[in-house]
């Protein structure tokens, strides 16, 4: 039995006891209703203290919970910030890497440029060398159709000359 119940059980004992005329008093047996009020005394300190335990064990998980929550929180707003920290380094390297893309391009162009440039001069003495080359072959061929032109033409007259190449 518990505190409950035996307050219930006084009650119950007060409202059967036998009234008094005219008046809102009742007879009550003293020594009966003193014990029992006794066993109620005796039951409080045990429920008593176990309902504060429990009331102190409630108040320090709501402390610890409360702790708890704040460190959650403040987790989350640090791991926030590194998010947000590491998305502007993202955007930051992004931009830096298109501008690079975008020198190195740029760069390659004017290389392929200056490549082409270079080739063409390169290739321009050549043809000048070629040139040169092909009117000195045409000369010698020249000279030696001259040659034997001029040698036939001594040998017409009756110098010697060279032989004919026909």
């Amino acid at each position: 039995m518990d505190v409950h119940d035996k307050i219930d059980e006084i009650v119950v004992y007060l409202e059967s006891a036998r009234a008094m005329p005219m008046s809102s008093s009742a007879v009550v047996n003293r020594t009966e209703l003193l014990a029992r009020l006794d066993e109620v005394r005796t039951m409080l300190p045990g429920n008593l203290r176990a309902a504060e335990m429990v009331l102190d064990q409630r108040e320090e998980l709501l402390a610890e919970t409360r702790a708890n929550a704040e460190h959650v929180i403040e987790s989350a707003r640090q791991e926030q910030e590194r998010l947000v920290s590491e998305h502007g380094v993202l955007v930051a390297a992004e931009a830096r890497a298109e501008e690079i893309l975008a020198a190195a391009a740029a760069k390659a162009d004017d290389m392929r440029g200056e490549v082409d440039d270079y080739v063409d001069a390169k290739l321009a003495h050549l043809e000048l060398a070629v040139d040169k080359i092909l009117d000195t072959v045409r000369r010698g061929r020249e000279r030696l159709r001259g040659s034997n032109a001029y040698g036939a033409l001594r040998a017409e007259e009756g110098q010697p000359g060279l032989p004919d190449d026909s």
